[in-house]
């Protein structure tokens, strides 16, 4: 009985997010059994192969988190946190203390002047054997966060910093073995909860496919959602094909503008409602995708890991799709894929720089402010860019133009930076206004700030055909044309005044609104031109970088996810590939879009009268 009951709590301490070896101890402070007021950041998962708890007060010091774990053996135990600096100019502000059963170890971190994730070494704790409690006390509200603690009986043992070994080791402590769970095998596996993955997801349900969908946070929207708040835009009443832009509508909660302080106002229930009313719909929320397996050309199966709990799960599929934005799974599947600008020289387009380069429009944190009925205060800030009477935003609140990026950042690859870059932006202005236009703002209090990005831009998927800036203004109507938008060329750039101060290192954008007529995305567009069984829809699609600063509004991406629904359909129908679908089966996807069977078919194409149209 004593064997079962140890085999029974290990295996309770393994799904609880924390395990030892021998008299070591591994606990991922995002599995914290109580969160108090930190938040999981998965953002850059991708980097780190691991989500963290973040401190995102706003200035005002946050409930601690806690766990207990059980101690195996008495003795003595050197505890290691897993932290940073996040704004070491020259010390930043996200403080906090690790507590074990209510009291404080000798150390505060996160103010150590170090901008890398390290293991900082918090002293010898004398234990005895059975449960503990470990706690994080934020001392700031100013985004402090832990990774991970370690407790170890081995004074020489350092846990390992490097990546490679650090995963290894993370995924040894955790017991997250050589084969993950099974999920299922699905038709459709939607990789991806924006607009674009949450239409699809819908879309394909309601054609019967039997469809996984897989979203990294604990809400769906994307950017749409409470957490990034950024309005939906683009038209549903110009559509050749009348059939899309239902899915939209039904999740559409209506315009409360950008930033808006009220989390209600982009409809996270409705979405998560409607989905949920579908029967073929499994939804998998806080699961982010991180390893594809392959064979020859197709994808087989994708494998995920819970942000909260670390479980992992494998989801086999007859066919695949990123929503990411990130293009997260195509890039895992190898697919063809861009990032950055194209050369004028190279797509002809007179929108392009001269010289390709690594330039994206930009990642933004919307916040707001709202007005109080008593004075209240803001700390000073020098750890954040400072600002000045010559130089601020005299503004209550965000809206697009607080946006970091532009070349200077990699989206992906330095998501952290770019958030933690606003975020010094965001409170560095609201401490200028606070202390210096008092008569303004004494009764105003931050109300909200993002945490999470709300990228614009990152890879682009490439398939058959790659949408062009002359695709566009000519109105070029393709045989597989499906998705109508609306949207101009709207291509982001550093704000004139703001790289006057901030050269390098803006966070306010510009733009110049290139007006089109309303024109249809090719489907071939929507599928990976190398990866034989992925589809994509959302801001990953196959453009220029010119092209898309127009496909890449929500409700044209919402419609982009509702076509490759039926398009998934017909794959399955026939047994064929994305592009089968086009090759073979273009006049029946156009049947299911809603069109006419001959309408806007361009006269050099006869695409063999529309796959011997009837």
């Amino acid at each position: 009985m004593m064997k079962k009951a140890l085999i029974i709590t290990i295996s309770i301490l393994l799904m609880a997010g924390f395990s030892f070896a021998g008299h070591t101890i591994f606990v991922e402070a995002e599995s914290f059994g109580q969160k108090g007021g930190w938040v999981i950041d998965q953002q850059s998962f991708d980097v780190m192969k691991s989500s963290y708890l973040l401190a995102h007060g706003m200035g005002r010091p946050l409930a601690d988190a806690s766990t207990t774990i059980d101690i195996p053996a008495k003795g003595t135990y050197c505890i290691w946190i897993r932290t940073k600096d996040w704004a070491p100019f020259p010390k930043g502000p996200g403080q906090f203390q690790v507590l074990v059963d209510g009291k404080p170890i000798d150390k505060v971190f996160g103010a150590d002047g170090s901008a890398t994730w390290s293991w900082y070494a918090g002293g010898v704790l004398a234990l005895d054997r059975g449960k503990v409690t470990l706690a994080l006390k934020d001392l700031s509200g100013f985004d402090g966060r832990c990774d991970a603690i370690v407790l170890s009986s081995d004074p020489q043992f350092v846990p390992p910093n490097t990546l490679d070994e650090l995963t290894a080791f993370r995924k040894k402590m955790l017991g997250l073995g050589e084969y993950p769970e099974a999920a299922g095998h699905f038709d459709l596996v939607v990789v991806g909860g924006g607009m674009a993955g949450t239409c699809m997801a819908i879309s394909a349900a309601r054609k019967g496919l039997k469809v996984a969908l897989i979203q990294n946070r604990p809400v769906l929207g994307g950017n749409n959602s409470s957490e990034i708040r950024v309005h939906l835009m683009g038209n549903l009443d110009k559509n050749h094909y009348p059939t899309l832009g239902r899915i939209v509508r039904e999740l559409d909660n209506g315009d409360p503008g950008n930033g808006n302080p009220d989390a209600k106002a982009y409809g996270d229930q409705r979405k998560l409602e409607v989905v949920a009313a579908e029967q073929n719909i499994s939804l998998f929320l806080n699961t982010h995708i991180y390893q594809v397996e392959k064979e020859g050309d197709m994808i087989v199966a994708a494998v995920g890991r819970h942000i909260e709990t670390n479980r992992e799960l494998r989801f086999e599929g007859a066919y695949f799709a990123d929503c990411t934005g990130d293009g997260t799974l195509g890039y895992l599947a190898g697919a063809d894929y861009r990032m950055g600008r194209e050369s004028r020289n190279e797509t002809g387009e007179s929108y392009a720089p001269v010289v390709e380069d690594d330039f994206t429009l930009g990642t933004s944190n919307l916040w707001a402010s709202l007005p109080t009925d008593t004075v209240s205060s803001f700390p000073p800030t020098p750890w954040a860019i400072q600002f000045s009477d010559e130089y601020h935003i005299d503004d209550h609140k965000a809206d697009w133009q607080w946006e970091t990026g532009f070349g200077n950042f990699n989206t992906i690859t330095q998501a952290e930076e770019i958030r933690d870059h606003n975020l010094r932006a965001i409170y560095g202005n609201w401490s200028y206004l606070k202390n210096n236009k008092k008569e303004k703002y004494d009764k105003y209090a931050l109300a909200w700030v993002a945490y999470i990005g709300g990228k614009r831009e990152s890879r682009r998927l490439l398939g058959d055909h790659i949408l062009t800036q002359m695709d566009i203004e000519e109105g070029k109507q393709y045989t597989d044309g499906c998705v109508t938008a609306t949207w101009t060329i709207d291509l982001h750039f550093p704000e004139a005044e703001n790289s006057k101060y901030f050269e390098g290192e803006e966070f306010f954008a510009s733009t110049k609104h290139i007006k089109v007529q309303p024109y249809t995305i090719p489907y071939r567009c929507l599928y990976s031109r190398n990866v034989n069984n992925l589809f994509m829809a959302g801001r990953d699609i196959s453009t220029t970088h010119v092209a898309f600063g127009s496909t890449r509004v929500m409700r044209t991406c919402g419609m982009m996810g509702e076509a490759v629904g039926y398009a998934a359909l017909l794959a399955k129908k026939y047994n064929t590939s994305p592009r089968g679908v086009y090759e073979q089966h273009l006049h029946e996807f156009r049947q299911m879009l809603g069109g006419n069977t001959l309408e806007m078919l361009p006269e050099e194409i006869d695409m063999e009268i529309i796959n011997k149209k009837p």
